[in-house]
């Protein structure tokens, strides 16, 4: 039987899962991807992975940051594949229940594979680089491959998004040290990494803090992201260095106060369409 050409079919959420969601700023689904579609799938990502060629800094000459994952920004554009896959509406419909709103757009998606041997992702707010009005925002996590706690599946505190913007602070040391020390000040429970089967996927908001262990086993931790936000949303100020370069890379051509619909953010999910 041959698999459909993107995923589809709806994932069914439980008004648990939206409540739980709201509340920890995170959840974790099973099988969001069958183990069938990710066989068809991951092939499709990885050729759009290969298109950027090879790393050619060295693992150990990295700083923190590079140290953490190797990083492949809006695969959709380099292969017909990759965006079947980032614009399966069987996602984007989970991202728009869980936030709660009717329509979600793309902001982009990631390729985010974490080496042997790769470095610990600090502590972090994803919104921090994004020029973006809305605090509905929505992250999907999917590994491609089953991964254990030893290779760096993400850790949540949980709540945390509710605090919205808590500093200009971009994924390094710094943010690991201050972020964690704010943690334990405001007594945020901790969700660790849990293993996760390829197709199982985390959902966060753009403001949960998390991060993630390195990478100590001997195999590639390959996770594929897509970034969504609601539909109606404004660009914001572009008032750190990452947000006035993720506005021109992701939002092209527009400024502050426009409409955050450029031509590479497209409708995914609508209710009723």
């Amino acid at each position: 039987m041959s698999l459909p050409d993107e995923p589809a079919g709806d994932y069914p959420l439980s008004p648990d899962d939206v409540s739980g969601f709201q509340r920890d700023g995170h959840i974790l689904l099973r099988g969001v991807a069958s183990a069938a579609e990710i066989a068809v799938w991951r092939p499709r990502l990885l050729a759009a992975v290969e298109r950027f060629g090879p790393e050619s800094v060295p693992l150990a000459e990295r700083d923190t940051y590079g140290k953490a994952f190797l990083q492949r920004m809006n695969l959709w554009t380099r292969h017909e594949g990759a965006r079947r896959f980032v614009f399966a509406r069987r996602f984007a419909r989970l991202a728009a229940e869980l936030l709660g709103v009717p329509a979600v757009r793309l902001y982009h998606d990631q390729a985010l594979f974490k080496e042997p041997g790769g470095g610990y992702t600090p502590w972090h707010q994803d919104h921090h680089y994004w020029p973006l009005t809305t605090d509905a925002t929505l992250i999907m996590w999917m590994p491609l491959v089953d991964v254990t706690p030893e290779m760096g599946p993400m850790h949540f505190a949980s709540g945390s998004h509710r605090g919205g913007h808590l500093g200009d602070l971009p994924i390094s040391d710094e943010s690991e040290a201050q972020f964690e020390r704010f943690i334990h000040e405001h007594d945020f429970p901790l969700v660790r990494g849990q293993a996760m089967q390829a197709g199982d996927a985390t959902f966060h908001n753009g403001w949960t803090l998390h991060g993630a262990p390195g990478n100590a086993t001997d195999r590639m931790r390959e996770v594929m992201t897509v970034i969504y936000f609601a539909d109606g949303s404004r660009v914001g100020p572009t008032d750190n260095p990452n947000r006035v370069d993720d506005r021109e890379r992701w939002l092209p051509g527009l400024r502050p106060g426009d409409l955050a619909a450029s031509e590479i953010n497209p409708v995914l999910y609508a209710a009723g369409a």
